[in-house]
């Protein structure tokens, strides 16, 4: 069930694929560790009606797709297509290091209805001539998909894809997007470079206001912040954005302004081995279901757990109604 035609693609994207997209965390329940559907599920509303997120980025490294089975990632793509059907859109990560899973995974990606996919730069470390390698790569997955893809560059694969080779990829004609995880400077030239071939974005929620306001972006595109510094009572990340997407922007400054405590919390009491458990247990704190994490990922100690709540209660945000 595609949404567009391939040639169509990137139009479906530039009307499609627009606002606050999340990087969704996968919650496995504490006792067997067992991807938990219904928290998943519950987690979807909550975000796509309580705090007005606009779609979900499913089973990509905030949601440890790396720990994950074949199965379990595609039941992952059914929850949230089925859950967020008619409410936000999908975009569902198909990257692995073997290119039969990447098919794989797009072809049902495809079919339970997903509006878009996402595939991270391979590993090519040991490569030191690699723009043909890649260029290759995605050509290949694109003339085997109709979905429109999003490419993601990261420093997780050893290297970072140039805004150059980046443009050139996107003359494929289902490469709509771009997660790119690089320098300012590097995706405010792919911004440039690209036009409307590409729709650029990062996972900085600190950038993103700029972003909009220098920059015309029209897609936050993704990570945690849009669930962990929202609440339904105090939805501030989605006020700043519409304000800026009105050209209020004055306004829109204002208000992010007002979230630098909560950023701070969020920020001083991350351990730095364990981004996906901190994130998942304040996830709890607001009353979702974060749940617990998967080999090799390590858990919070109770005085991890403490430094959390702690920060937490002093960030500022307002919690009157846990997530329904």
């Amino acid at each position: 069930m595609v949404k567009a035609a391939r040639g169509e693609a990137k139009d479906y994207a530039r009307a499609h694929l627009r606002g606050i997209w999340a990087a969704a965390l996968t919650p496995f329940r504490p006792d067997d560790f067992a991807f938990d559907e219904a928290a998943f599920r519950r987690n979807l509303l909550h975000w796509s009606g309580a705090l007005g997120i606009d779609g979900v980025f499913v089973c990509g490294k905030q949601g440890e797709f790396f720990a994950m089975s074949m199965e379990e990632r595609k039941r992952s793509f059914e929850v949230a297509a089925d859950a967020l059907k008619g409410r936000a859109g999908t975009i569902m990560s198909c990257s692995d290091q073997n290119m039969d899973n990447v098919i794989e995974l797009a072809c049902h990606a495809e079919a339970v209805g997903a509006d878009f996919i996402v595939v991270h730069a391979p590993v090519l470390h040991f490569l030191h001539d690699r723009d043909e390698t890649l260029y290759e790569y995605y050509r290949y997955i694109s003339e085997r998909v109709n979905i429109g893809i999003a490419l993601w560059s990261h420093p997780d694969s050893g290297y970072l894809m140039s805004p150059e080779l980046c443009a050139r990829i996107a003359d494929l004609p289902n490469i709509v997007a771009i997660k790119y995880s690089v320098p300012r400077e590097m995706y405010v030239r792919l911004t440039h470079l690209a036009g409307d071939k590409l729709i650029v974005s990062t996972a900085s929620e600190e950038e993103w206001l700029d972003n909009i306001i220098e920059l015309d972006w029209q897609v936050y595109l993704c990570s945690s912040p849009p669930y962990l510094l929202q609440t339904a009572d105090d939805r501030r990340m989605r006020d700043y954005t519409d304000a800026a997407f009105a050209g209020d922007h004055a306004r829109a400054r204002a208000i992010s302004a007002t979230l630098e405590p909560v950023r701070a919390a969020l920020k001083s009491t991350r351990p730095g081995g364990k981004p996906q458990a901190a994130q998942k247990y304040w996830q709890d704190l607001l009353g979702q279901t974060g749940g617990a994490v998967r080999r090799p990922m390590l858990p919070l100690t109770e005085p991890e757990r403490a430094a959390i709540r702690t920060a937490f209660a002093t960030s500022g945000l307002a919690l009157k109604e846990a997530a329904q």
